[in-house]
């Protein structure tokens, strides 16, 4: 381990991503800070925050928000071949902020942005995880968004709109075409919304504690059919299914003492999806702000408040790499849906150990709603847990 690499751990995370973005080892970097405190920074001054309400325009706020002080672009999707076996992806690009202005520079290598990119493949019945990460300087074009049309990268792991038009009325719809590979694995898909997008919490205002600002402006593409390709164990399969594509922005999301939280998303069959989270305090009591958003196969949308539902563990599972004890099945009931739900991971072992360590994993539901048979599929993030 050389100097470097040894004085990551004791930078605040975003540091320690900008000194890997700048010419630090990639790859091999140690898990240097949680992400929950990250987001939990009260380095503020001369950010946006989320305050209020605002408008979303697409396909402007598709792209990036660099006043603010991190934000990303989430998918996250449950693929099969035509023989039934079972993946899940994900591909994620994060962009941190690590001063509230570009610098006065006229060097080329000159900005205040930083990239993180993780992608990750579990082959259900393969009994296989594999998981990758990259980190960038939103310099030289390196990494960036942009929003018409829409792109996103990280080198060659990109997301970009492929051309076709979203159907008519539908608000923020996208058609994308998502590239990604590692030794182990890569994807080639295409994916097109089939729903508007739904803005979550007070329209599209997610707040996270009592404090003003501490908050992120959020919403999602709850259901995109995917076709395309997926390569595993040096073989390739055709794949389709569906995908989430979630995007968040915020400046200082988490309260002092919040620890971590739990985020389900899952689609329902009947065309229903179901988004949820909830916070844990220091003394393992779930925080106050607990979310959700329950979409119609119509595209309404129902906001759930922390009353509304209920997230009960029903088993955990430990990293045998971490030593980390993760919850490993649920049970939600949302009672004014009349819906319960057993949510199980399909492979335990989805822990990502990258720069920042948390468990991002693909999952199946079964259960009963309005009294009638209801099973999906979805992914269930878990940070915080040490």
């Amino acid at each position: 381990m050389n100097s470097v690499t040894a004085g990551l751990r004791s930078l605040p995370a975003v540091a320690a991503l900008w000194l890997i973005a700048c010419g630090g080892p990639q790859g091999n970097a140690p898990p240097v800070q949680s992400v929950v405190e990250t987001l939990s920074s009260t380095d503020t001054q001369g950010y946006q925050r989320a305050m209020a309400p605002t408008p979303f325009a697409f396909p402007r706020d598709h792209g990036a928000h660099p006043g603010f002080k991190s934000e990303w672009w989430y998918f996250t999707g449950n693929l099969s071949t035509a023989d039934e076996r079972r993946f899940g992806f994900q591909f994620t690009l994060f962009r941190f902020a690590v001063a509230p202005e570009p610098p006065v520079s006229a060097s080329a290598w000159a900005t205040n942005q930083a990239y993180m990119a993780h992608f990750a493949v579990t082959d259900v019945d393969g009994d296989g995880f594999y998981h990758d990460e990259r980190v960038a300087r939103g310099a030289l074009g390196l990494a960036g968004v942009d929003s018409a049309p829409f792109r996103a990268w990280l080198e060659d792991w990109r997301v970009t709109a492929d051309g076709a038009e979203p159907a008519r009325g539908c608000d923020g719809c996208l058609s994308l075409r998502v590239t990604a590979a590692s030794d182990a694995a890569a994807i080639a898909l295409s994916l097109t919304s089939t729903k508007p997008a739904v803005r979550h919490g007070d329209n599209g205002l997610s707040q996270k504690s009592a404090t003003p600002g501490n908050a992120s402006y959020y919403y999602s593409l709850t259901r995109m059919a995917t076709t395309g390709t997926l390569r595993v164990g040096g073989e390739t399969h055709v794949v389709s299914g569906l995908s989430w594509f979630d995007h968040e922005w915020s400046t200082s999301a988490l309260e002092a003492g919040q620890t971590g939280w739990d985020w389900f998303s899952l689609q329902l069959s009947g065309a229903a999806e179901l988004m949820l989270y909830r916070f844990r305090n220091r003394d393992a009591a779930l925080a106050e702000f607990a979310s959700g958003s329950y979409v119609d196969p119509d595209g309404g949308v129902t906001r759930l408040h922390p009353g509304d539902f209920a997230i009960e563990v029903l088993d955990a599972w430990t990293s045998p790499v971490s030593g980390v004890a993760y919850p490993a099945k649920w049970r939600i009931r949302v009672p004014r849906r009349a819906l319960e739900l057993e949510v199980t991971p399909r492979l335990p072992r989805q822990e990502m150990n990258t720069t920042f360590r948390y468990w991002e994993g693909s999952v199946s539901a079964t259960g009963r709603e309005a009294g009638r048979p209801v099973s999906g599929t979805g992914y269930v993030e878990l940070t915080g847990y040490q």
